[in-house]
């Protein structure tokens, strides 16, 4: 994920996610993990939507500027 974020919601958002998938690879090779795998993956992507309304929210307030 390389490119700016919108706000510092967002830029929060990007750092959980890049740290989380930072643990998903570290504990891909361990035995044992896929509950904690999917568990981080579901995570990850309640982030992602949070992060996805959040730009959603962002391109209306730009749009309303303008």
């Amino acid at each position: 994920m390389s490119y700016e974020p919108g706000s510092p919601q967002c830029r929060l958002l990007i750092e959980a996610k890049e740290n989380l998938l930072s643990a998903m690879k570290a504990i891909a090779s361990l035995k044992n993990m896929d509950s904690i795998q999917n568990d981080l993956l579901k995570i990850y992507n309640q982030l992602e939507d949070m992060h996805e309304l959040r730009r959603g929210e962002e391109s209306g307030l730009i749009a309303k500027q303008e």
